[in-house]
């Protein structure tokens, strides 16, 4: 089966080098290039969910992901990257205009066709089913058209950021018209800590570091390991950061938040449970740690997770909070899909004497000693040392035996031939 190569005219020749550059494995049972006489880009396995964080758990490298996800976020982005995916169908818009979203850039980036606007039809088709795109952004599954998008480009992708722009006065209005609704509504939890629930892990006099699958999330955590190891924090994973703590080695002491993106293995870990709730006490996440069985306190709060996990901390006595991977800026929270920030800018003004945020940490200092110096350094070590034995009576014996046997090694070998 010859492999059919596009042409300088295909929309989508800019991702040429990247599909070509698994035909090495182009016909393994999940995904199947197209072969000569044939229409389309390609055909592969689909993985279908709206939700994307829940995608990236099951979606295989080579398969195609469909979602419904409108201003696919830079967390998203990089999570489908990960998997690598031959790519990328989107039921809704993935930059709407709102907000300048990063996503879909990471994805085009990377080389994955990014197709755009496909309609709720596209949801239709069933996980595990063989689909087909065109060139012309058409998707087919069983022979049958199913939805038509647009093509999404980097030349598209910088016009559509440009124009989205334009649109930030008016989120940065709904931003600032949100603060003093979060104040009336929570003044009693960041001012007095009323409505903290009693907890088991003690945080009095020990350093909190609250981990957020956020921005950088994986680098500052490795960034931090020596931190971790010197201080021994308690470890707070809020939602999918349990699972990036997990994942990084480290033992978790806490969850926080809806438990919507956590896995079962977090949640089994051992770790204190702490479901976020709505301030009515509705907790659409309890009913899940509550079917596996494992013990957890109720915190209803009209903030985010990440807020409530360090007010948390601030009011149990911790003596530093360390966040990492948080949420703090417009673009962010715009990425999360928040209507404000305002319980963020509040929180953080509360606790701020002993917040760190280390997110972009690893950013900070990165090591730039070679091999070379390492090699150069340890020559120079050898050397200290050696000279300093050369210099004792007992050193001079040791080289003249030295000597004596190096001779007799030299001589033997000789011997030899």
């Amino acid at each position: 089966m010859k492999i059919l190569r596009r042409h300088a005219h295909t929309p989508l020749n800019y991702f040429a080098p990247q599909l070509w550059q698994h035909k090495t494995v182009a016909f393994n049972i999940r995904r199947k290039v197209v072969a000569e006489g044939q229409t389309g880009i390609v055909q592969a396995v689909a993985r279908v969910d709206s939700r994307t964080k829940n995608l990236t758990k099951r979606l295989q490298h080579g398969e195609i992901a469909i979602i419904d996800h409108e201003d696919i976020d830079r967390v998203s982005a990089e999570a489908l990257v990960e998997c690598k995916p031959l790519a990328v169908l989107n039921a809704a818009k993935s930059t709407s205009g709102r907000y300048p979203n990063l996503g879909p850039g990471i994805l085009l980036d990377a080389g994955v066709p990014l197709i755009d606007d496909l309609g709720p039809s596209i949801m239709d088709i069933r996980e595990g089913e063989y689909v087909r795109v065109d060139d012309d952004g058409a998707v087919y599954a069983e022979g049958k058209l199913i939805s038509e998008g647009s093509i999404q480009t980097p030349e598209k992708n910088i016009e559509n950021l440009a124009e989205a722009r334009q649109g930030m006065t008016v989120q940065l209005k709904a931003f600032a018209t949100n603060t003093m609704e979060y104040v009336e509504k929570e003044q009693d939890l960041i001012l007095d800590g009323i409505g903290v629930p009693d907890i088991v892990t003690r945080f009095a006099g020990k350093h909190a570091l609250i981990v957020v699958r956020g921005y950088r999330y994986k680098e500052d955590l490795d960034a931090l390991s020596h931190y971790i190891r010197e201080y021994k924090p308690i470890i707070i994973g809020v939602d999918g950061g349990a699972d990036a703590v997990l994942e990084a080695g480290y033992k978790l002491d806490m969850i926080v938040g809806d438990m919507d993106s956590v896995s079962d293995k977090a949640l089994k870990s051992g770790a204190e449970i702490v479901v976020h709730a709505y301030r009515d006490g509705r907790a659409p996440g309890q009913k899940r740690v509550e079917d596996l069985g494992v013990e957890h306190v109720v915190f209803p709060a009209t903030g985010t997770s990440e807020d409530i996990a360090m007010l948390l901390a601030d009011a149990k006595g911790a003596e530093l909070i360390v966040a990492l991977g948080t949420h703090s800026t417009l673009i962010e929270f715009l990425d999360k899909g928040r209507r404000g920030m305002a319980s963020t800018f509040l929180t953080r003004l509360q606790i701020g004497s002993k917040l760190i945020d280390a997110k972009g940490v690893s950013q900070l200092y990165r090591t730039r000693i070679s091999n070379w110096q390492i090699v150069l350094l340890l020559l120079a070590g050898i050397t200290a040392i050696g000279a300093a034995m050369f210099a004792t009576s007992a050193g001079q014996i040791t080289f003249g035996l030295a000597a004596v046997w190096w001779s007799d090694f030299v001589q033997w070998l000789k011997s030899l031939f």
